[in-house]
């Protein structure tokens, strides 16, 4: 038993849009300046909010999801990335308590619980004055079990009396401090995107005015007082051993290396491919593989490895640079033919096909999987996933539940039905058709749905499994 006495907080808002992003990425540069080891983390299923958070600390976001994940699991996955830690930072998302139903299952507040940690509320005060206070009275009042410690009051007029008004309001009818002010025009704005925010790996130049802007979004608050609050935070046990598996830190996929690996397993990093759970990384290493970074953008051959774990990104983004490459494609394509085990999650789904279509432009991609597809304007699956697993592969045996999530703008068009088989039976959200999802051929599977080690434990021992079975005595 661990008893986790880490000073944490948890950054939420009415609604989104607030400014929780602000408020958040401003905190982790405040705190890193003044020398304070942050661990990061994001509440529910994102990888490009968390691509910024790990860019300004150093250190691997983790993401915290009730959905997939029971209030140990939540813990231990808290407690253990947070173990060598000054203070740890969840942001949150959407509202509060917003979440899957009426009772609020996977919503902000429902982490925040898990983990005994103080909120932060970060309040949108356009066109606002004393009402204010019936908001934040509101959340403060609403689940007893919440502790809305705090006020970040975001989007303030210039003129002084509008945060005078603000701050008399809260403190007569409130009784909590307001934390921090931040002023109208001092929010930074990450370019969106159809899928949100852009990932920070993707552009130096915008990574750079992001941590400029994150540091003067920290100067409008009130440090001192938002760590004493941490600090406050009540201790809870953690039933589950916490030092299991090697951790993900700022070296990278070195720092997973195993001892004695079983396999070598290539991972696809670059900037098409960029969404990984850093849990499913140290999962693999964990089960014995050696991870092996490729980039499909500037390499010109597979390494010699025993599988391949391809993940999520924005593929059609770099898809004239994917498909220029063709020497990687053809030994990825022949590597598959010949029985390597590949597992691929969305993005990396995409590249597995014919053909990507965006903008009225097509581009070849590898060519293993028999369909095309096209990128649209709105989501085709947006959400939390479940599955049952309808026919047995490499990964799962068939009647298990899987629950994951999917976020994407693309659909699989002219499949080869005959050559293929489905995975998957969709029970909640669309996948490839609004029925199924999880393609097989031969040792490959590829998914609209993006999976959590902790939510799937198994699945990374399989694919590590696979490719030592097939290993050719390289170690």
């Amino acid at each position: 038993m661990h008893i986790c006495n880490i000073p944490r907080l948890v950054v939420a808002a009415p609604h989104g849009r607030s400014g929780k992003t602000t408020a958040t990425i401003g905190l982790l540069s405040a705190l890193k300046a003044a020398g304070y080891c942050v661990q990061p983390y994001k509440k529910g299923p994102d990888f490009i909010d968390p691509s910024w958070m790990t860019r300004i600390t150093g250190r691997p976001c983790r993401n915290l999801d009730s959905f997939l994940m029971d209030r140990q699991a939540i813990r231990a996955s808290f407690a253990r990335s947070a173990l060598d830690a000054d203070i740890a930072v969840v942001e949150g998302a959407m509202g509060l308590y917003d979440g899957v139903d009426l009772e609020g299952s996977g919503s902000t507040a429902e982490i925040a619980k898990a983990i005994g940690a103080p909120v932060l509320l970060v309040v949108d005060t356009t066109r606002m004055t004393r009402s204010v206070a019936a908001m934040v009275s509101g959340y403060m009042h609403f689940d007893p079990e919440i502790n809305v410690a705090g006020v970040i009051l975001n989007k303030v007029a210039r003129r002084p009396r509008h945060e005078q008004m603000l701050r008399a309001a809260i403190e007569r009818y409130c009784g909590i401090p307001v934390l921090g002010v931040i002023p109208k025009g001092k929010q930074f704005n990450i370019p969106d995107r159809h899928l949100g925010l852009i990932p920070a790996a993707e552009s130096d130049d915008l990574a750079a005015a992001v941590e400029d802007a994150g540091g003067t979004a920290g100067e409008y608050l009130d440090l001192h007082s938002i760590i004493n609050i941490a600090r406050k935070a009540e201790s809870f046990e953690v039933n589950q051993p916490l030092l299991s598996a090697p951790v993900l830190n700022r070296q990278g996929l070195a720092a997973l290396k195993p001892e004695r690996p079983s396999a070598r397993v290539a991972v696809f990093l670059d900037r098409a491919f960029t969404f990984y759970y850093p849990e499913n990384l140290e999962a693999l290493a964990a089960a014995g593989a050696e991870l092996v970074p490729v980039n499909a953008i500037r390499d010109e051959c597979m390494p010699e490895v025993d599988a391949a774990y391809i993940g999520g990104g924005f593929p059609e983004m770099f898809a004239s640079d994917l498909a220029a490459n063709v020497s990687l494609k053809k030994d990825l394509r022949e590597m598959v033919e010949n029985g390597l085990p590949v597992y691929a999650e969305c993005g990396g789904l995409m590249y597995l096909g014919r053909k990507l279509k965006w903008n009225g432009k097509e581009h070849e991609m590898t060519g293993i999987l028999p369909f095309d597809v096209s990128v649209t304007d709105k989501p085709q699956g947006h959400g939390y996933i479940s599955l049952d697993v309808e026919n047995s592969n490499l990964y799962f045996n068939e009647g298990e539940h899987l629950r994951g999530h999917e976020f994407h703008h693309s659909k699989v068009e002219n499949l080869e039905r005959d050559k293929v088989q489905f995975a998957f039976k969709v029970t909640r959200g669309f996948g490839l058709d609004g029925k199924h999802d999880g393609l097989i051929y031969k040792n490959v599977l590829a998914c609209y749905t993006h999976l959590h080690s902790i939510a799937t434990p198994g699945w990374a021992e399989k694919l590590v499994a696979a490719g030592a079975e097939r290993n050719s005595g390289w170690v």
